[in-house]
């Protein structure tokens, strides 16, 4: 029961006697398990844990809600076993207070286990993103919206986890993101990073325009901050991004909130040609490597998208114009950069600062004291750089 070398992926079984195979399809990314076998509702949740442990994927056969349940049983096992894995270890290290980077990279491993092990159950999808088994939702349009429409004409198998983020993103896009800075919802598309963190957007609302002539906005995700120049009254907006669906996502919050006509979108990594009196930026604030294609919104490896654009500034703005840097200082609070770090690196790129506002978060996990990452969380402020080519 070994997967298919071919492309695209696959995985292989053994059933009533005979060996199967279906395509795979991750969108983080991940490998097909490597051993697989049919379950049914038939199958016990400490059995199910123990299989997902040792590596092997569960292809469901059963009552759609029933593996919906059975995932969550499989979650409540999983908190239980690290509850008494940081008992174990806090007995050992008693009197040894555990290191805020070293909780920021222990809290990712808990979330990688706890990822691989409820991947492992697996739903079969038919051509056309329908469900076969038993009481399955309809999650056609979900599935067509994140991964468009060609997967759709094969059946291939994927991670229940996956498919409930699919359809948890679905919703999202349908209903949106009251953004209360531009009086409107913006609708993310699966993969696309969501405003949900809507301070950053009010510090865009708030800093003095240099000009409303032309503005550029690197790295468009939504379009979120593109809307907020342009309701602001910046007669041009030339926005950037690399990913297609951030760019089609932007598109269309751009067309539905009417500012399209002020907004060009252009696929570029960082900055379009020539220069600007305004250059806005809101990189990933966290410098640690992701773990899945989604995931790069919030990690930026060796703060390389920060240092690029802080080392590009300069000679993209028109005289006398200013870059925008949003940036939290949740990372120095981690220990993941130094406290010096940003201030020497736009030193370093030729630059000053003209001026900055701060804000503090407001999302639910600033005031949660059970979150693992809570001290540096109470910590943590979001500000806006202004900063200027140095003279």
């Amino acid at each position: 029961m070994t997967i298919s070398q071919d492309f695209p992926p696959h995985i292989a079984w053994q059933a009533d006697g005979a060996q199967h195979t279906l395509p795979w399809h991750s969108e983080a990314g991940n490998a097909p398990p490597k051993r697989v076998q049919e379950a049914d509702d038939q199958i016990p949740a400490d059995t199910a844990y123990k299989l997902a442990c040792e590596g092997t994927g569960l292809l469901w056969r059963g009552d759609f809600q029933n593996a919906r349940q059975l995932l969550q049983a499989l979650g409540r096992r999983i908190d239980r076993a690290r509850e008494r894995a940081e008992a174990k270890k806090k007995g050992a290290d008693k009197g040894t207070a555990e290191q805020p980077a070293q909780a920021f990279h222990h809290h990712r491993q808990m979330q990688a286990q706890r990822a691989r092990i409820l991947g492992m159950l697996l739903i079969p999808l038919d051509a056309g993103f329908s469900i076969p088994l038993r009481r399955a939702p309809d999650v056609r349009d979900a599935c067509a919206e994140a991964y468009g429409p060609q997967l759709g004409k094969q059946p291939f198998a994927v991670s229940l986890r996956e498919l409930q983020g699919l359809i948890g993103a679905h919703e999202w896009r349908k209903k949106g993101v009251e953004i209360n800075a531009l009086g409107a919802r913006i609708h993310p598309y699966y993969g696309v990073f969501s405003p949900v963190r809507g301070e950053y957007v009010d510090l865009v609302a708030q800093a003095p325009l240099p000009s409303a002539e032309l503005a550029f906005d690197i790295g468009v995700g939504s379009g979120v901050l593109s809307a907020m120049l342009a309701r602001r009254g910046v007669r041009k907006v030339v926005a950037t991004d690399m990913d297609e669906r951030a760019l089609a996502c932007a598109r269309e919050n751009l067309q539905g909130l009417g500012l399209l006509a002020q907004v060009e979108l252009r696929k570029a990594d960082l900055f379009p040609e020539g220069r600007a009196p305004l250059i806005v930026c809101n990189p990933p604030w966290l410098p640690a490597r992701p773990s899945s294609p989604i995931e790069y919104a919030v990690y930026d490896p060796d703060s390389r998208m920060l240092l690029s654009f802080l080392n590009g500034l300069a000679e993209h703005l028109a005289p006398g114009g200013e870059g925008w840097l949003i940036m939290s200082d949740f990372a120095e609070h981690l220990g993941l950069r130094a406290p010096t770090m940003l201030a020497e690196a736009i030193a370093a790129a030729g630059l000053e600062v003209a001026g900055r506002i701060d804000t503090k978060p407001r999302h639910g996990k600033a005031a949660d004291r059970d979150d693992p990452l809570h001290a540096a969380r109470s910590k943590e402020t979001t500000s806006l750089w202004r900063l200027k080519a140095r003279a």
